[in-house]
């Protein structure tokens, strides 16, 4: 067995660090965005034996342990429990036995997604980070075919306008957000 992958008391309080510091940048941005409690309750299922097990075991700091277990093993058991459990990733409202295979994901998700996302990018890149990461990174995600158009305009264009602009706060500002999101969803200019 690869000794770099076994778990020690230093990998699970590496990812125990690097799981409260996601949880703390998407709790400030959700705060932004006027939906506090959603980003104190973000991604509980992180502490769950199975994603937390997951998480220290291919635990390295700089990019998702997911990611490193599908490269290792072809899959993430983790993911698949997380994603299941969690309104806020765009793959837990895919069924391709639907009508609508990818649909319209309610407001509340979309701006959880949002700051998830742009905390994932702060937690990982660290001093690196930029305010076009999560624009650059968003353009080349290869499953973005799942995300119901409407739901990617408006991701795209809240990322667009932290590229743009560089303050976060301003960006997600609740007014802010509800005006991208019903510009998108519901035509309304």
């Amino acid at each position: 067995m690869d000794n770099e992958y076994n778990i020690t008391f230093s990998k699970c309080c590496k990812h125990l660090k690097v799981v409260l510091l996601h949880k703390f940048w998407v709790f400030i941005f959700s705060c932004y965005a006027g939906i506090p409690l959603q980003g104190f309750l973000h991604d509980f299922s992180k502490f769950s034996w199975v994603e937390f097990w997951e998480g220290a075991r291919y635990v390295i700091g700089s990019s998702s342990p997911l990611d490193i277990s599908r490269r290792q093993n072809g899959y993430s058991l983790a993911w698949l429990h997380h994603k299941g459990r969690n309104k806020h990733h765009f793959e837990y409202w895919i069924d391709l036995a639907a009508t609508e295979k990818t649909p319209v994901i309610p407001y509340k998700y979309s701006v959880e997604m949002l700051c998830d996302t742009l905390a994932a990018g702060k937690t990982y890149k660290g001093k690196s980070w930029t305010k076009d990461y999560q624009l650059e990174y968003f353009k080349h995600r290869r499953d973005i075919q799942w995300i119901n158009p409407k739901i990617y305009n408006f991701l795209l264009e809240a990322y667009s306008d932290v590229s743009k602009d560089g303050n976060i706060k301003r960006v997600l500002n609740k007014k802010n957000l509800r005006k991208i999101y019903d510009k998108h969803v519901f035509n309304k200019v």
